[in-house]
């Protein structure tokens, strides 16, 4: 049913209401219908009480769709938001995969270098040995340990 179908019919249930409980009071004067008073006055009265709470629900209900309205506004502001920065952060996590694919091409290159010198190196060793306590003096001194000497 549309809102304003419910609220007409509410209003027309308290105004019902108001009005029989009014009339309930004011039938004393009137001889012959003084005989219904009691009956008028009791159902004015349940259709006050049911309008009054039919009221109020109705009122409540209003007041959460309000708020509900608020909510979603403030969440397609958000969404918005959101959307700029994901913008942003996609932008930031291709520049810096960019620095890394750079920064691994940089070391390839450094590592290719250090290749060719480590074959240098290996090549002068071969041609001149180095002394066997040299190499566990370095590695104990790497270690920070004392130099121990093979027998």
């Amino acid at each position: 049913m549309p809102d304003a179908a419910i609220a007409w019919i509410v209003n027309l249930i308290l105004l019902a209401g108001a009005v029989t409980t009014v009339a309930g009071f004011f039938v004393r004067f009137i001889p012959f219908v003084n005989t219904y008073r009691i009956p008028v006055q009791v159902a004015g009265i349940l259709l006050l009480t049911t309008g009054v709470y039919f009221e109020g629900g109705y009122s409540t209900e209003m007041a959460w769709r309000e708020r509900v309205r608020e909510v979603e506004a403030q969440l397609q502001v958000a969404q918005k938001q959101s959307a700029e920065v994901n913008t942003e952060i996609v932008t930031r996590v291709v520049t810096q995969t960019k620095i890394v694919r750079e920064r691994g091409d940089d070391i390839i290159k450094y590592v290719d270098r250090e290749v060719v010198k480590n074959q240098e190196v290996i090549r002068f060793v071969e041609n001149c040995p180095i002394p066997e306590i040299i190499i566990n003096t370095h590695n104990a001194a790497a270690l920070n340990r004392p130099i121990e000497e093979k027998k």
